[in-house]
C-alpha cells in the first residue's frame, strides 16, 4: 500500500491519529491567560507580572563560578552524579531538614517538574492504578498520572481515598498555590495511612526553605517518619532558594530501595543532570548565606504586596509559606484576573490548580522590587 493512500493509518502523534498522548491531557493552563497578559501589557507603565513564580534575581556569584569552573567536561556525566554531589545533598538534608540519610538514598533530577511528570510512569503505574494529590495542587501531579494512563484522584482528606487502588500519594507542603503548611501531626497521619495501605508517599517540598508564618517540616524528619524512610520520597528544588530555575537543579531522596529503582530506570532513559549543573548544585547546597539574602528580598516584596492587595479589597488566606499570596474577592477568579489586568497586573486564576480554587487568584511575589513598587502604587490608586 502506498503511504499516500488515504486509508493508511496516520503515524503516532499525527493530528489524525486515534490515540495521541496529548489527547489525555488538559489544555495547558497558561495558554488561557494570554488575552489577559495582552491587556496588562497595554498599561502605560508596563506589565507587572505576578502570574508565574519564576525567579528574577541574579544567580549567586559563587554558584556561577562553580558552573563556569566545570564547563570543560567533555565526557558523559552519570545519572547518579559524583559522590561529592550526593554527599552535599545528604548533608543539606541532615543540616536543614533533620533527616538521617546517606548518599545512597538521594538522586539528582533534571528539575522537579520532570520528576513529578514522569515518576508514576517510571515506577510502572498504569491503567487501574490511582495517583492521588490534593484538591488544590500543582497541575503536573494530574498530568503525571495521565501520561502513564493511571487515574488521577484529587482528595481533600485521606479518608476519601480507596487505599486498595491508590499506588502513589502526593503531598505538597508548603503548598503551591495556597502556601499552606502541613504540621507534623498531619504529615504523620499521611505517613501512617500510606504505610498501612502500602502506598508510596511522595512529598513535594520545593518551598520548604520559604516559611514565613509557619516552619515547614519534611516527611523525612524523624518526628514524622519514625526514624525510617521506608515508603517515602521527598522532592526538593534549587529553583526558588537559589534562583536556579534556569539550571534545572533538583533532587529526590528517601527510601533507598525506591531511589535505586529510579536510578536504574533513569540510566536507561539518559535522564542526566549536566555535569556543570551537578557541580553548581553541590556548591549551592553547601552555602546558606545566599538563601538568607534571597529570603530577605522575598520577605520585603511579600509584605508590600500583601498590604496593597488587602487595602485594595482582597482577602489573603493561608499563604504562611512559599512564594505566593492566595487571594480572593469572593467572586469568580477570572473576574479578578480581568480587573487586575486593567491595572497592568497579571495574576494566576485559582482554577488552574483545581475547581476548589475558582474564587481565588495566586499572586507570585517573584517580580523585581521596581515592579512590585509599581503594582503597589496602582493598587493604591
Amino acid at each position: 500500500m502506498s503511504t499516500n493512500d488515504s486509508t493508511h493509518a496516520p503515524f503516532p502523534g499525527h493530528p489524525g491519529a486515534a490515540r495521541r498522548v496529548s489527547d489525555r491531557l488538559p489544555v495547558f493552563p497558561w495558554d488561557k491567560l494570554e488575552p489577559y497578559k495582552h491587556t496588562a501589557e497595554g498599561h502605560p507603565d508596563g506589565l507587572c507580572d505576578f502570574s508565574v513564580g519564576t525567579p528574577v534575581d541574579p544567580v549567586p556569584e559563587l554558584i556561577q563560578q562553580a558552573l563556569a569552573a566545570h564547563t570543560d567536561t567533555p565526557g558523559y556525566p552519570t545519572v547518579w552524579g559524583p559522590l561529592a554531589l550526593r554527599e552535599s545533598i545528604a548533608g543539606w538534608l541532615h543540616r536543614r531538614v533533620g533527616a538521617d540519610i546517606g548518599p545512597e538514598a538521594v538522586l539528582p533530577t533534571v528539575g522537579s517538574k520532570e520528576l513529578v511528570a514522569w515518576l508514576p510512569g517510571q515506577l510502572g503505574l498504569g491503567p487501574g492504578d490511582q495517583v492521588a494529590y490534593p484538591k488544590l495542587a500543582y497541575p503536573t501531579y494530574e498530568v503525571g498520572a495521565l501520561l502513564c494512563g493511571a487515574e488521577p484522584v484529587a482528595y481533600g482528606d485521606l479518608d476519601e481515598l480507596d487505599g486498595s487502588r491508590v499506588r502513589l500519594l502526593w503531598l505538597n507542603s508548603p503548598s503551591n498555590p495556597t502556601g499552606r503548611v502541613l504540621g507534623a501531626d498531619e504529615l504523620r497521619r499521611a505517613v501512617e495511612w500510606a504505610r498501612e495501605h502500602r502506598v508510596l508517599l511522595v512529598s513535594d517540598e520545593c518551598y520548604l526553605e520559604l516559611g514565613w508564618e509557619a516552619e515547614p517540616v519534611s516527611v523525612l524528619h524523624p518526628s514524622v517518619c519514625g526514624g525510617t524512610h521506608e515508603g517515602l520520597l521527598a522532592v526538593h528544588s534549587l529553583s526558588k532558594r537559589s534562583n536556579l530555575a534556569g539550571y534545572r537543579a533538583s533532587f529526590v531522596a528517601g527510601d533507598a530501595v525506591v531511589v535505586r529503582e529510579l536510578l536504574e530506570i533513569r540510566k536507561h532513559g539518559g535522564m542526566i543532570v549536566p555535569a556543570p549543573v551537578q557541580a553548581a548544585t553541590a556548591v549551592a547546597l553547601a552555602d546558606d548565606a545566599h538563601v538568607a539574602e534571597q529570603r530577605a528580598r522575598y520577605a520585603q516584596r511579600r509584605a508590600a504586596l500583601r498590604a496593597a492587595l488587602e487595602a485594595y479589597g482582597l482577602r489573603i488566606e493561608h499563604s504562611e509559606a512559599s512564594l505566593y499570596l492566595w487571594a480572593t474577592q469572593d467572586r469568580p477568579c477570572w473576574e479578578t484576573v480581568a480587573e487586575l489586568a486593567e491595572l497592568g497586573i497579571l495574576v494566576a486564576p485559582g482554577d488552574f490548580y483545581g475547581p476548589a480554587g475558582d474564587r481565588f487568584v495566586r499572586v507570585a511575589f517573584t517580580a523585581t522590587d521596581e515592579r512590585v513598587a509599581a503594582a503597589v502604587e496602582r493598587l493604591k490608586r
